[in-house]
């Protein structure tokens, strides 16, 4: 999708209060250009004392006010057609953002993401105003120029004289203007995204001591900036002090040709004044500037936008799972590439309904992404993958939402309150499987200390790593149905408190019959069903725990045996 679909999605969305903007500014830049014609004619008649040129006087005043008001209406306007527009651009963008899943983090860095989603769709949004005044900005100029060669060709012709002057200025500037904000746009995503990664891993800068180096990587777009900054400061100075000297001449020459006129008595004091005024409207330069560069900045904008809207969508199917299946999971010759590598290829795995499997490999093996498509949260790039007999992809969303849950190593804690948070899914369950939900996980004794315990909002409830683990695990557990995933959701419990969980899951207490957990504790292997031991890509061996262990010297090994 390029910037030009975006802009006009956006137009099209603002399509009434653009035209009711549009029709506004123009009915001010004619009420603008009858005004000098009814002053010059005016001033003549109080010249000549003619008992009729009070009413041109009234005529002049009205026209002053109806200029005032259609400016009133059209900053109005302006704001809130802007105001509108960017928030359709902001949640437009977010949907398709949600919608992609994990693959939009993994196509645009998070912190690029928020540059877009927020600077870029103020931009984009100014468009339709933007676009809305550009016919009275362009009518202004040209209406003045008609309106001078109405009072005489000859001062048409010599503001004509300068006109081509004029419109490569506004060429130059568009083009320059456009590579600049295009430059700007990017440096200013990179160095967003650098920030966000900082505020991510605060704690291991501060342990490392790198806090100066950080700062540096952080601030290294900034060299960037400054030289588009600076260079579109130089494009708009160098346009503007053009403008500031092309302008007044072509003014003054009008001027100067129609004193001589006056001088011969071609011309009358009334279209002397008229012209001077006209004059300033033809060299209306400065608002075209103006609405050059905003569209510039749309369109660049509108560009960036335009790379979020076009992210795909997870698509999902209509079919329901089956009412008579036990969560039987099974991967057939799945393949996922990441960065042009293959991460998982070949990939056959069974996970019978009703049981806990465990899997267990060295880092970066792809034990997260296996997860990730175990339950659709990312799609093969080659195979299946199957719940109960029936593809995920062909599953309705709130179906295969509910149907599958997930809790991971750093669970996101959504939400206004702590009770929010583990309630927080595809459907909502009551207060008590809140409870219930948070019990299983060891979470409900610390929430109850908490002030408000499960209404304390979430960012006034200080919680250490293991504690928002078992949020993310009470959440899970509440929303568990046929399958639940646990991507090393236990890394930050204790052993005690680990043991604990591992028991909720086998004893019944939490509902899914199905769990697959990625592993990197001997422990959490041994207390499960079976062990998929995952070994460059593919599954090497399944079995117990037990008897891998025994007959695998490169099993051991995964966990330092």
């Amino acid at each position: 999708m390029s910037g030009t679909a975006t802009l006009r999605a956006a137009v099209r969305h603002s399509a009434g209060r653009t035209l009711a903007l549009a029709a506004a500014t123009t009915a001010s830049t004619g009420a603008a250009l009858l005004l000098p014609a009814a002053l010059g004619h005016a001033l003549d008649l109080l010249l000549a004392a003619r008992h009729d040129a009070g009413r041109w006087v009234l005529l002049c005043a009205a026209l002053i006010a109806a200029c005032a008001v259609l400016d009133a209406a059209g900053d109005l306007l302006t704001a809130t057609t802007t105001s509108r527009t960017t928030a359709w651009l902001r949640r437009d963008a977010l949907d398709h953002t949600l919608a992609a899943g994990p693959r939009a983090t993994a196509r645009i860095p998070a912190g690029d993401l928020v540059t877009r989603l927020v600077g870029n769709a103020a931009h984009a949004g100014a468009a339709p105003a933007s676009l809305a005044g550009t016919l009275p900005a362009v009518a202004g100029p040209l209406g003045g120029i008609v309106a001078l060669g109405l009072i005489d060709h000859r001062l048409a012709l010599v503001f004509l004289a300068g006109a081509p002057l004029l419109a490569l200025l506004l060429r130059a500037f568009a083009r320059a203007s456009a590579d600049t904000l295009t430059g700007y746009q990017r440096d200013q995503g990179e160095l967003a995204g650098r920030l966000m990664e900082a505020a991510g891993g605060v704690r291991t800068i501060a342990a490392a001591g790198t806090a100066a180096r950080e700062r540096d990587r952080i601030l290294e777009p900034l060299a960037g900036l400054s030289r588009h900054g600076h260079r579109m400061w130089r494009v708009q100075g160098r346009s503007t002090a053009q403008a500031g000297v092309l302008v007044p001449l072509l003014q003054i020459a009008v001027l100067a040709v129609a004193g001589l006129l006056l001088a011969r008595g071609t011309l009358s004091v009334g279209d002397v004044l008229a012209a001077a005024r006209y004059a300033a409207l033809a060299t209306g330069v400065g608002a075209l500037v103006g609405r050059v560069n905003a569209l510039v900045h749309s369109r660049t904008a509108a560009a960036r936008i335009s790379e979020v809207r076009s992210l795909e969508p997870l698509p999902y199917g209509t079919r329901r799972c089956r009412p008579d299946g036990e969560g039987t999971l099974r991967l057939r010759g799945v393949a996922v590439e990441r960065g042009g590598r293959r991460v998982l290829q070949d990939l056959d795995l069974d996970v019978p309904g009703g049981t806990t499997t465990a899997v267990v490999g060295r880092s970066g093996t792809g034990k997260s992404l296996l997860a990730a498509v175990a339950g659709r949260l990312t799609d093969p790039t080659a195979g299946t993958v199957t719940l109960d007999g029936v593809p995920l992809r062909e599953l309705a969303h709130d179906e295969l939402r509910r149907a599958v849950g997930y809790a991971f190593e750093r669970p996101a804690l959504l939400g206004e309150t702590i009770g929010d948070t583990i309630a927080l899914g595809a459907h909502a369950p009551p207060p008590a499987e809140v409870v219930a939900a948070a019990r299983a996980a060891c979470a409900d004794d610390f929430v109850r200390r908490l002030p408000a315990g499960y209404a304390t909002r979430c960012g006034e409830a200080p919680l250490s790593g293991g504690e928002a683990q078992r949020l993310g695990l009470a959440r899970a557990f509440a929303h568990a149905g046929r399958v639940l995933v646990l991507d090393d959701a236990t890394s930050s419990l204790d052993s005690v408190t680990e043991r604990r969980v591992g028991a909720a899951l086998l004893d019944g207490t939490v509902a899914a019959p199905t769990r697959l957990v990625i592993a990197h504790r001997r422990a959490t292997a041994a207390r499960a069903d079976r062990v998929a031991w995952l070994h460059e890509g593919r599954i090497r061996a399944v079995g117990t725990h037990e008897d891998l262990w025994h007959r695998e010297r490169e099993y051991r090994a995964v966990f330092g045996g």
